[in-house]
């Protein structure tokens, strides 16, 4: 039997398009233009499936579709929208649609999706409640931040474990966050773990806790991520720079569901939704035997790469008004950007991404008493923000060596001083920890011990700053008193 499929949409060029494509798909389409005849043809048993805008003259899709599912709770309904954003496309799942397309839309893909509904019908349970649709986690309106909608709202009523991949500042744990914020945990706790951030020595404890006596210093038992994050969300950045031994623990979790403390003995059972992210390529890593290759597959269950900036560069003006009310927010003035301002941020290429566009606005809210933002004043700043030349190729301006030569003299010293043998293991992280901390003090030297200022010099979290300086032990004071 032909299945019917019932179209409500108030552009009428809209309904012809779909009326010809699914005709010709091999459907019975009914078509109307209000929400009003929909619902009575929905509720008189009429339709195999409905596609449906969301914004119509006499009411919207959303206030609809609760009546649909009740009448109806397995009738699919397709949503669409030329309101894209995230939580439109959150808002269609939660409401009980199939699935969410924003405008304009793939005629094939359209076609595509409702012959899957039709084969197998889906019922999804309205969780969220409407006071929690303020806010907007995820901004952009571009067709690769629509696919990441999409996929999100697929993913919001299961437990799969996720894999973030994307430059460094392209949003992975603001990302993860959204998934917890607005799924079946959002009523458990949300935990982060940093794996480049913690010594490599104590990424096991940080993570499973440890016991009394575990080790030298572990005067009492502490509680790990796990266990803090039971019955939430654990988000595993820098998933790349975790250790093999921790590796191997993580994949017991994954494959039976438990775990040990360090120290300990009794195994313990763990309910937590998984979600890890990095901005290396594992597969290069699992080539040279640094990461486990059934761990990664373990973790890459659903796969989700975020866009650079640059790749869409037509979310910048919406990004730019985000940034701007978080501003205002605290306190900082509100500015106006002319268009050639805005024209010259599209045209950058945003190394630093999401988070290099959102240190701009705060330093353009905070510095500039101008009311408008001229792109001279952007293009002031972005080169600011633009080393002269990467950072394994700068010279300091008195001619002595660069920072790649000067490590690579003192490295060459270092390993000579063992002869015939070789250093300590570890020495990848030491080498680095010993490179923080003069780089870490010559920024708050420079911004005459100013955070905020450092934190931006360094391309840094300000939180992030405070617990590398409170880590490495710099003192704050002193670098503050040498400027």
């Amino acid at each position: 039997m032909t299945a019917t499929i019932l179209v409500a949409d108030d552009d009428a060029a809209i309904r012809t398009v779909l009326n010809q494509a699914l005709t010709r798909a091999g459907y019975d389409v009914r078509i109307t233009s209000n929400a009003a005849t929909l619902w009575r043809w929905v509720s008189a048993g009429e339709g195999d499936l409905v596609v449906t805008d969301v914004v119509m003259p006499d009411e919207n899709a959303f206030d609809l579709l609760p009546r649909i599912k009740k009448a109806r709770p397995d009738l699919p309904v397709l949503v669409m929208s030329a309101q894209n954003t995230f939580m439109t496309a959150i808002k269609a799942s939660e409401k009980g649609a199939y699935d969410y397309l924003p405008k304009p839309f793939d005629l094939t893909e359209l076609i595509a999706i409702i012959g899957r509904a039709l084969a197998e019908p889906k019922k999804k349970p309205a969780r969220l409640d409407d006071d929690t649709q303020d806010g907007m986690p995820l901004v952009g309106r571009s067709a690769a931040m629509q696919e990441i909608y999409r996929v999100l709202a697929r993913l919001m009523q299961t437990d799969l474990t996720l894999m973030i991949t994307g430059e460094s500042g392209t949003g992975k744990e603001l990302v993860a966050r959204a998934l917890h914020d607005y799924g079946k945990r959002r009523n458990g706790p949300f935990v982060a773990i940093n794996m480049a951030a913690i010594p490599r020595d104590l990424i096991e404890s940080e993570l499973f806790g440890h016991e009394k006596g575990a080790f030298t210093g572990a005067q009492s038992r502490s509680t790990g991520r796990f266990e803090q994050a039971e019955g939430g969300t654990l988000f595993l950045d820098e998933i790349g720079d975790m250790p093999m031994d921790a590796q191997t623990r993580l994949l017991r979790v994954l494959q039976q569901g438990e775990y040990t403390t360090v120290g300990g003995r009794t195994p313990i059972r763990t309910d937590v939704r998984i979600v890890a992210a990095t901005n290396k390529d594992l597969k290069q890593l699992i080539n040279q035997g640094l990461f486990r290759e059934d761990l990664y597959y373990r973790l890459n269950v659903v796969p989700l790469r975020l866009p650079p900036l640059r790749d869409r560069a037509e979310d910048i003006p919406d990004l730019v008004r985000h940034f701007m009310q978080m501003g205002e927010k605290e306190g900082l003035d509100v500015k106006r950007f002319d268009n050639e301002a805005l024209d010259a941020m599209k045209a950058y290429a945003w190394p630093g991404n999401v988070r290099e566009l959102e240190n701009l606005m705060r330093r353009l809210m905070a510095l500039y008493p101008q009311d408008v933002i001229t792109r001279e004043i952007v293009e002031a700043e972005l080169r600011s923000d633009t080393p002269d030349s990467p950072i394994d190729k700068m010279t300091p301006r008195n001619g002595s060596l660069t920072i790649a030569q000067a490590v690579e003299e003192n490295m060459r010293s270092y390993f000579a001083g063992f002869g015939e043998g070789l250093p300590p293991s570890g020495l990848y992280d030491r080498v680095l920890r010993e490179m923080e901390y003069p780089l870490i003090l010559a920024a708050l030297t420079a911004t005459r011990g100013n955070q905020i200022k450092a934190a931006d010099l360094l391309g840094l979290n300000r939180n992030t700053l405070r617990k590398k300086i409170r880590e490495l032990g710099v003192s704050v004071y002193r670098s503050s008193r040498s400027a």
